[in-house]
């Protein structure tokens, strides 16, 4: 490796490849033409060690456990600002100033009621369809209903769509939920901010007032930024890797709901809470403490490192003191899954089994107890994460649209199957 290029020795022919540097982090190798000049590819399970894109929406410094949105550190955005600043930042790529803050959360409150036929669209559904899969549907039918802004080529059109899917898959998450409930659908309020409306949404019933709790809207609050983007993970990739067909945004974010729902990705803190309700009390920790030690024990714990993160999340460090707030203004004192929590937290921070392998308490460790005692199901515990990750989605695609060098997602493989053969006629088999 020399200068701004390094070299590569194949075959005893020496190939050249670029060097580049990025604003931050490592450089990466330009392998492009590595196979026009080799006929050889690269071989990179779970691409770990490959960038498939340029971006300048978030960066992330796992060994340091250092989270940017467009620059700013997730902590100062989670502390100062709300959810609607972070998507302007995200989307547009500098903090807006105040009339462009009031423009923007006017135009997304005022998008957030869907077609009154999504309604009926919803009954099409299973009574005990998972919600999930309900978002992923309706979500795809968006394209259906919103066909005058699929139109990838068309700068506003694309405006629209981000502008649309912002503001309204919040209110088909609440849909969702009622609908698997069995209570009937709450209209979009203009007069409350995007979370209390959420909220609302959720959880009130035509029989009686219902009033926002802030804390707990500036807890979802704070939750929605902390999921609002994170690189480039599994269904962030989806999401590129679909709209590099050419496909609409509408049926590219339903691909990266799909994906979402992975149990490795977005259902992590549903997972990490059943791990909770599994080991019960305090009492039984050190049995599964244990279990999570022994490499022959398929236990593992859940909410415990993070596949980018070799520090501590910084996530988590604001999830932990939300969670805390959460259940002080709910006056839950004495909750068991939380005194499991608290005691694992304790555990992984000072066992030198989770020193050493770097295992610390992720955001999915905190954010399950905070949304259970919020009332949220864990079913629902993924589609909050959609919800919140869509204009993270968003951003990318929009990023990957208006990038000139960008073409069609096409990873290749390493072949290991039967070389060449004749086919052989059944009656000889």
């Amino acid at each position: 490796m020399s200068g701004n290029t390094s070299q590569l020795q194949v075959g005893g022919k020496t190939v050249d490849m670029a060097i580049k540097e990025g604003s931050v982090g490592p450089a990466v190798i330009d392998i492009a033409k590595l196979y026009a000049q080799t006929g050889m590819f690269t071989y990179d399970p779970g691409f770990t060690s490959t960038a498939s894109c340029e971006s300048q929406i978030t960066y992330i410094d796992g060994d340091k456990g250092v989270l940017l949105y467009r620059g700013f550190p997730i902590e100062q955005l989670a502390e100062h600002g709300d959810f609607l600043e972070t998507c302007y930042l995200l989307l547009e790529g500098e903090l807006p100033t105040a009339a462009q803050k009031a423009d923007f959360d006017y135009r997304i409150t005022r998008h957030t009621m869907v077609h009154e036929q999504m309604a009926r669209f919803f009954q099409g559904f299973r009574r005990d369809a998972h919600p999930m899969a309900v978002m992923v549907g309706s979500i795809g039918a968006m394209s259906a209903f919103y066909h005058d802004s699929t139109d990838i080529s068309d700068p506003h059109q694309r405006m629209i769509a981000s502008m649309r899917m912002i503001a309204k898959v919040p209110t088909l998450a609440a849909m969702a939920f009622k609908y698997t409930v069995g209570q009937p659908f709450v209209y979009p309020l203009n007069s409350l901010d995007y979370t209390s409306n959420f909220l609302r949404m959720c959880f009130a019933v035509p029989a009686e007032e219902y009033k926002v709790n802030p804390v707990l809207s500036r807890a979802l609050d704070r939750i929605f930024i902390l999921h609002a983007d994170h690189e480039q993970n599994a269904s962030t990739s989806t999401v590129r890797l679909a709209g590099s067909s050419g496909a609409n945004p509408f049926a590219c974010i339903a691909a990266g709901t799909a994906c979402l729902w992975g149990p490795a990705h977005g259902g992590a803190n549903e997972a990490a809470l059943k791990m909770l309700e599994e080991i019960g009390s305090v009492d039984n920790i050190p049995k599964y403490i244990a279990k999570a030690k022994d490499k022959n024990d398929p236990f593992r714990l859940m909410g415990f490192g993070h596949r980018v993160y070799k520090n501590y999340d910084p996530r988590a460090k604001i999830m932990q003191k939300t969670t805390h707030e959460v259940l002080n203004e709910l006056g839950i004192k004495d909750d068991p899954l939380l005194d499991v929590a608290v005691e694992l937290e304790r555990i992984a921070l000072s066992d030198e089994y989770f020193i050493e392998k770097k295992l610390y308490p992720n955001i999915d460790f905190y954010s399950g107890i905070t949304l259970k005692a919020m009332g949220f199901p864990t079913s629902m515990f993924t589609v909050l994460f959609a919800v919140a990750r869509t204009v993270g989605w968003i951003a990318q695609w929009k990023e990957m649209i208006e990038d000139p060098s960008q073409k069609i997602g096409r990873p290749r493989q390493l072949y290991t199957g039967s070389p060449q053969r004749d086919y052989t006629p059944i009656g000889r088999r």
